[in-house]
């Protein structure tokens, strides 16, 4: 089974918000993601999806979209980012998922030689937070990714690819250590998907790997609406 991830599809096929205004890269992005992943993805791959998908407010403006997605290739995984407003109760976002597309929220999945998890995440401080609630989301979503570590320990089976979906960045702009990536070296995870990022201007490695934890960025424009290959599984 071969794992790709493309983050930050921004569909709106309700909410009319075209990407565009965002720049060149942005140009025609879901026509480009999915001939790409026409390509690369075959019936038995799995594509991680790590946030802001749709546009939508609410759940029925959001599931058009989701359809879309569901509509391709593979098996799907989804989490939630900042502008997926629509994802409120986990379990009415799973009710109107299509077959073989997923939705993680405190809890992990397995498949083929790998086991998921995945949370938002949040803003990483350069030092200390300067806004209390700032704190406390990102507290609570540090809580959230270890119920889906723990969870993901125990699917575990020897030989398995430990993977972590997150939206914002598990680190700061220095790339420093976080509790984000703390928790993924404890738990020995293999690979972090993230997104998020945007912009012409934008000054991260698309790849990294620190304490033998490999972090791959795959926001829709940084990666020219490509996805991204994660591993293979046997």
């Amino acid at each position: 089974m071969k794992i790709f991830a493309i983050g930050d599809t921004h569909l709106s096929s309700v909410v009319k918000k075209p990407m565009d205004i965002f720049g060149p890269g942005w140009d025609n992005h879901f026509e480009r993601i999915c001939a790409d992943w026409n390509e690369k993805v075959g019936d038995d791959d799995l594509v991680l999806i790590p946030g802001d998908i749709s546009w939508g407010m609410y759940l029925t403006e959001a599931e058009p979209d989701i359809k879309l997605i569901g509509a391709l290739k593979g098996k799907k995984i989804i989490t939630r980012g900042n502008h997926d407003y629509w994802w409120k109760s986990i379990s009415a976002v799973r009710s109107i998922l299509p077959p073989n597309m997923y939705a993680l929220q405190n809890d992990a999945i397995r498949f083929d030689g790998a086991v998921i998890c995945g949370t938002r995440g949040w803003t990483v401080p350069e030092k200390d937070f300067k806004d209390a609630d700032d704190e406390k989301i990102y507290k609570r979503e540090v809580i959230r990714l270890e119920l889906g570590l723990k969870d993901l320990d125990k699917l575990f089976v020897e030989g398995d690819k430990r993977i972590v979906m997150i939206h914002y960045p598990p680190f700061n702009a220095k790339m420093l250590p976080s509790d984000f990536t703390r928790l993924c070296e404890q738990y020995k995870v293999d690979y972090v998907v993230y997104g998020h990022l945007h912009g012409k201007n934008c000054r991260v490695k698309h790849e990294l790997v620190q304490n033998d934890v490999k972090y791959l960025l795959c926001s829709c424009d940084q990666v020219n609406c490509e996805l991204v290959s994660v591993c293979e599984t046997n």
